[in-house]
């Protein structure tokens, strides 16, 4: 079992910056990719992010792309989503995942393993 407990979501104005966490405990985590989710009130989940175990690739949704960063500190069993230039259409519950298939994490979401309880971000105009 993982447990996955995210961090640092909050309130703040357009154009401004947030840094989620992701804090892993149980199983190794550097088994696990890791990814980042979000899902708006009345919207599906959606992808933002995802790493791969060693931190050796990053893949983003082209809404993020340029402006959100996601990282890993595999010594700290953290992951980080860097969150740059806010807009209000970010505002959502964000989720971190993980799971030892890059093809869960990435394509086939609903089969992921673990799933933290998510973190508000609300960004206002």
């Amino acid at each position: 079992q993982v447990r996955l407990v995210e961090s640092g979501g909050g309130l703040v104005q357009a154009g401004g910056s947030l840094r989620l966490s992701c804090v892993a405990s149980g199983r190794t985590f550097s088994d696990y990719h890791v990814g980042w989710f979000r899902q708006a009130p009345e919207k599906e989940r959606e992808f933002v992010a995802v790493i791969t175990w060693n931190g050796g690739v990053q893949n983003y949704a082209d809404s993020v792309k340029g402006r959100f960063t996601i990282s890993r500190d595999n010594a700290k069993n953290t992951a980080y989503l860097q969150m740059n230039s806010l807009k209000p259409e970010d505002t959502a519950v964000y989720y971190c995942a993980a799971d030892e298939s890059w093809a869960k994490v990435t394509t086939r979401t609903k089969e992921v393993d673990y799933w933290g309880q998510g973190t508000q971000v609300t960004v206002s105009s």
